[in-house]
């Protein structure tokens, strides 16, 4: 991977109106002082419960939307000087079906490529490339409105990738996609960036997703990074596995809770009357040792589990609360975004439904 920067966020902030509708004075902070850098080539997670900022963050990156203070340079041009050479060089996946309905997915592809200026020559051969790369040959036919949920996806990210963008943004792509068509748009993915060193920033609220393919984990909550690093890290430094012992009687599982806590220094307590439990970054080694200790001073181990951590238990360890508790309980930011009045500073760029934006995530 190149250690050239593609992203730089320099205290990226958004406020909109709380209760615009009412004028209201009072301001909800979706984004927070962001600042991170992305080198060309990673495949970076962005995640966080709904509300979090994490679209809102990839509007600002891509111009649809202006921050209230701060700035970012995206594939070396300024998001607030520069816009329109920013967005010529990026693919931005919105959450919803980019395609018209009643246009052929082929059309589409073409349109997309008239949009970025490409010749008519150059927009079939392209298209054609990205039918073949993307499986889309079987429907490309088809209208829109014709084709299964997974089959649109991967027309969206087709279209975000019509111009071979460098980098392409991906917000939550596999969202309402059974198992299957998933698993089919990561393969897709994954193949484009080994074959083309596209880099990939996206949203999930799949955390599995995060864990197994992002080279980089980025946790957001409340508008402010909170994590950022490599999963098995994250996991090991903030999480760790889980490590279950359990006993025959009460009193051996009171009496291995002081053998157990002289291996670590992480808290070894109790569980149930008959289990203790510790979380440890170090698992693998310390549940044989543990085991073994506990044996030699007579006490005899029933049962004994490991649970590797997941990047739910790390945003737990973080915040105190799961990703699915935050999200149900956080006031989302969809809702301010919706809110905002036209005459606020959103007025002042394209919003992701105006066509001048050129990007995918634009074109519903």
């Amino acid at each position: 991977m190149s250690t050239e920067t593609i992203i730089e966020a320099r205290g990226l902030t958004k406020r909109f109106p709380d209760q615009p509708k009412k004028n209201s004075k009072k301001v909800v902070e979706a984004v927070s002082n962001l600042d991170f850098h992305v080198g060309r080539g990673e495949l970076v997670a962005f995640l966080g419960p709904n509300g979090a900022g994490k679209s809102t963050s990839l509007r600002m990156l891509t111009t649809l939307i202006p921050p209230t203070s701060g700035t970012a340079r995206v594939v070396g041009h300024d998001i607030l000087t520069q816009p329109a050479d920013v967005r010529a060089r990026i693919g931005y996946v919105g959450q919803l079906t980019s395609g018209s309905f009643s246009q052929r997915a082929r059309d589409e592809l073409l349109s997309q490529g008239a949009f970025y200026g490409m010749t008519r020559a150059a927009a079939k051969q392209r298209a054609d490339e990205l039918i073949e790369s993307l499986d889309l040959t079987g429907f490309a036919l088809r209208s829109v409105q014709q084709l299964s949920g997974g089959q649109k996806r991967r027309l969206d990210v087709a279209l975000g990738l019509m111009h071979s963008p460098p980098l392409l943004f991906l917000d939550e792509p596999s969202t309402g996609l059974d198992p299957q068509s998933r698993a089919n748009l990561w393969k897709h993915i994954l193949d484009l960036r080994t074959q083309h060193g596209t880099t990939v920033f996206l949203t999930t609220h799949y955390l599995e997703e995060a864990d197994r393919y992002a080279e980089r984990v980025m946790v957001m909550d409340r508008g402010r990074v909170i994590a950022d690093d490599t999963a098995p890290r994250l996991k090991a430094e903030l999480a760790g596995d889980v490590l279950t012992l359990g006993f025959a009687t009460t009193s051996d599982a009171e009496r291995a809770i002081p053998v157990v806590q002289q291996l670590t220094d992480r808290s070894v307590r109790a569980d149930t009357e008959t289990t203790i439990t510790v979380t440890a970054p170090d698992g693998d080694t310390l549940l044989p040792s543990a085991v073994r200790a506990l044996d030699a001073q007579k006490i005899t181990v029933t049962r004994a589990t490991g649970v590797p951590p997941t990047l739910d238990d790390v945003f737990l360890a973080l915040t105190g609360r799961t990703l699915r508790d935050a999200g149900e309980t956080h006031e989302s930011e969809e809702t301010a975004q919706t809110d905002a009045s036209p005459d606020d500073e959103n007025s002042e760029q394209p919003n992701d439904h105006t066509p001048t934006a050129t990007t995918a995530g634009a074109r519903r």
